[in-house]
């Protein structure tokens, strides 16, 4: 399949919104539903038709879309710095999660039994958020190459907040993932700024 620059601007807009969600959680404790669903949604897709299909519609990728936007094109008014640093550290570890056959098999493992709790509570309920958090602590966060989250204690000690931002950082590299089949790079971000931005005006 060959992937537009359109795809590449939501796969990477995934990751920032993943990056935002996190980095809202962990400072005010708030989240948007309307942001959390197409995140969330993202990780149980594995095998889609189209880029489309992994987020249910390009339409729940609105705050992602914003904040790349606002990064590409430089304006630091209206971006957090620990925004960038999440979705760089998600695209990095991705790149690691990828070249580690017995990791990727395991998340595929948990994910599919994941999938029952979906079925059974429904997308958002605490119990599969708890599980997206088991999988990503027991897997990915093992990498010595981690993600320091910065932000209130008082959030980032809640268990339920905890439980919440570790779902938010697999579904990050859940649209890393996509974002890397789709072509691209970290250098992407620096050198193709324009394509991007034209992407981005496509969705």
């Amino acid at each position: 399949m060959r992937y537009s620059t359109k795809d590449q601007a939501a796969a990477l807009s995934g990751v920032f919104q993943a990056a935002e969600l996190v980095d809202k959680l962990a400072r005010t404790g708030q989240w948007s539903e309307a942001a959390l669903t197409p995140s969330i949604h993202s990780i149980f897709v594995t095998s889609p038709d189209d880029v489309s299909q992994v987020y249910g519609g390009f339409n729940g990728l609105s705050m992602g879309r914003k904040t790349l936007e606002s990064v590409l094109s430089r304006d630091s008014s209206a971006i957090q710095g620990d925004v960038i640093r999440y979705a760089l550290a998600l695209i990095h570890i991705e790149k690691k999660l990828s070249r580690n056959r017995k990791m990727l098999s395991t998340i595929g493992e948990r994910l599919n039994r994941t999938k029952e709790q979906v079925e059974h509570f429904g997308m958002l309920h605490d119990n599969v958020i708890a599980s997206l958090a088991s999988i990503y602590l027991d897997t990915i966060s093992t990498f010595k190459t981690r993600i320091q989250v910065a932000g209130d204690m008082r959030h980032l000690q809640n268990p339920v907040n905890a439980n919440r931002i570790r779902a938010i950082l697999l579904a990050g590299i859940r649209s890393a993932a996509l974002w890397r089949q789709c072509g691209g790079s970290r250098w992407h971000l620096f050198i193709s700024r324009s394509k991007l931005l034209d992407g981005l005006k496509r969705l």
